[in-house]
C-alpha cells in the first residue's frame, strides 16, 4: 500500500513540475510511475482496487493539468512563465528592400570566403560573392539577392 501511494505522489509531483522543466520527460516518467501503481493496486488488492486506483489517477491528473494551464497562467508566478506575445516578423532578411541594393557599390567589411559582411551606404549586410574569396575592403557590386544575403561580385581593379 506504501508503494502504491508513493508512486502516486511522486508521479503527480512529476507532472506538476513539467510545467517548469519542459520536454516531456519528467512528465512521462510521473505517467509510468502512475500507471505502475494502478498495475501493483490491481495486483495488490484485486479488480476492484485496481479500478478504484485507476479512477483516482484519472481524477489526480485531470486536476493537476486543469491547474496547471487554466489556473496557474493566471497567478503572478505564472503570467511570468507562459508567453503571451506572439512574434509577427519574417524570417527572410530582405523583400522589397533588396531590390533597390542590386546595382549599388558595396565595400568588403569582413574577408568573403564566399560569405561575409558588406558596407552599403553605412550599413552593414550579409553577402555571398560569386568571385570566391576577397578580401577585406574590396570594392563590390551587388548583383543579385537570395532569401538572407546579397549577391556581390568584386569589381575588378585596373
Amino acid at each position: 500500500m506504501t508503494l502504491i501511494i508513493l508512486l502516486f505522489a511522486l508521479g503527480i509531483v512529476l507532472l506538476l513540475v513539467e510545467v517548469i522543466v519542459p520536454g516531456g520527460i519528467l512528465g512521462a516518467i510521473g505517467g509510468l510511475m502512475m500507471f505502475g501503481g494502478c498495475v501493483m493496486a490491481f495486483v495488490e488488492f484485486g479488480t476492484w482496487g485496481g479500478i478504484l486506483a485507476v479512477a483516482t489517477a484519472i481524477v489526480v491528473a485531470t486536476t493537476a493539468f486543469y491547474l496547471e494551464f487554466r489556473v496557474l497562467p493566471k497567478t503572478a508566478i505564472g503570467k511570468r512563465a507562459f508567453l503571451t506575445k506572439e512574434i509577427t516578423g519574417v524570417s527572410a532578411a530582405f523583400g522589397s528592400d533588396a531590390q533597390e541594393l542590386i546595382g549599388k557599390s558595396a565595400e568588403a567589411l569582413t574577408m568573403l570566403s564566399p560569405s561575409g559582411y558588406i558596407l552599403i551606404d553605412g550599413k552593414r549586410y550579409e553577402a555571398f560573392c560569386q568571385n570566391g574569396q576577397v578580401s577585406a575592403g574590396a570594392p563590390l557590386e551587388v548583383t543579385g539577392a537570395d532569401n538572407f544575403r546579397l549577391i556581390v561580385s568584386q569589381i575588378p581593379t585596373n
